[in-house]
């Protein structure tokens, strides 16, 4: 059995054991947990895109967003009506959330293909000037549509997300982007990176390899905000604005660009550091931004970046 995909399907058993015990767990620890998760889905996904493909993506939070909110439409409007008004058994729900999670993401992926076919063609700081300028209008227009709560939000989703859910889209994450990486096609991700006018001279299309790692890299933004929206149970579009691109982004530089395990462990790191700081809560917000600035200073390269020079950080 290829070693990625025992890895995955490790990952994937270890969270269904978690989950199964997840009612003994401390609820701070199980929430924070969760918040974790979802932020190694958010943080892998976009490194697929900014990190292997060598783009600058800042909307990242705009796919998110599409994938919270058509994921809140299926289990909300259509939940109802499909399990009927005793909300079905475990196996209805389970399916029911799967689809609607898949539908938030492919939707997500729909968008990612919208805005990378014109802006893809753009490089450096005009293609993140492009993508956060998308990113905006995503929220802008959800914060409008009164059907979705407009400017309130929606709120009122059932509590679907468990451990295993967001595990096992951790799981799914990383196995698709080391699969994609390390492919054979995948090696365009990587020669797009490296030598983008290189890279078409010998005849690659730089542009559909873009456009694949932007619409899958929006895929899984999609399945974490559904992830996130039956996990809060409450969202508005105020939780899916610049800030929030900005955060996702700074996991990825400071795990080191394109290093998936440096990403994940950033990914980890950033999420606990504001829960470390809750006792001096307010100095937590200024200590969170110092320490950042900190750790760019001393570790441009990422933090768990690794040199070529003997394997050492």
């Amino acid at each position: 059995m290829p070693r990625p995909l025992l890895y995955f399907l490790a990952a994937l058993a270890a969270s269904i054991g978690v989950s199964a015990i997840s009612g003994q767990l401390d609820p701070y620890l199980l929430d924070v947990s969760m918040g974790v998760g979802i932020a190694i889905i958010l943080a892998v996904s976009l490194n697929l895109v900014n990190g292997h493909t060598g783009q600058f993506s800042l909307g990242h939070a705009g796919f998110m967003a599409v994938g919270a909110y058509l994921s809140s439409t299926v289990t909300l409007f259509l939940g109802p009506a499909l399990l009927g008004e005793e909300g079905g058994n475990a196996l209805t729900q389970g399916l029911l959330f799967a689809a609607a999670l898949a539908f938030g993401g492919a939707c997500a992926a729909f968008a990612g293909l919208l805005i990378g076919l014109p802006s893809l063609r753009l490089k450096g700081d005009y293609l993140a000037l492009v993508t956060l300028g998308f990113g905006e209008i995503i929220r802008v227009v959800f914060q409008n549509v009164e059907v979705l709560g407009g400017a309130l939000g929606l709120i009122g989703m059932p509590a679907y997300t468990t451990f295993a859910w967001v595990y096992g889209g951790a799981a799914l994450a990383v196995y698709t982007v080391a699969c994609l990486v390390n492919s054979t096609y995948g090696r365009g991700f990587l020669a797009t990176r490296d030598d983008e006018i290189a890279a078409e001279a010998v005849g690659l299309d730089t542009t559909r390899y873009k456009i694949v790692a932007f619409v899958t890299g929006a895929f899984f933004a999609g399945v974490a905000g559904g992830l996130f929206a039956h996990f809060k149970l409450a969202i508005d579009p105020r939780g899916f604005d610049f800030t929030r691109s900005i955060e996702i982004v700074v996991m990825v530089i400071l795990g080191g660009m394109g290093r998936t395990a440096g990403v994940i462990g950033a990914a980890i790191l950033l999420t606990l550091l504001p829960e470390i700081l809750r006792p001096v809560a307010e100095y937590r917000m200024i200590l969170y931004s110092l320490l950042l600035i900190v750790l760019m200073l001393v570790r441009p390269q990422g933090l768990f970046q690794w040199s070529k020079k003997g394997g050492q950080p």
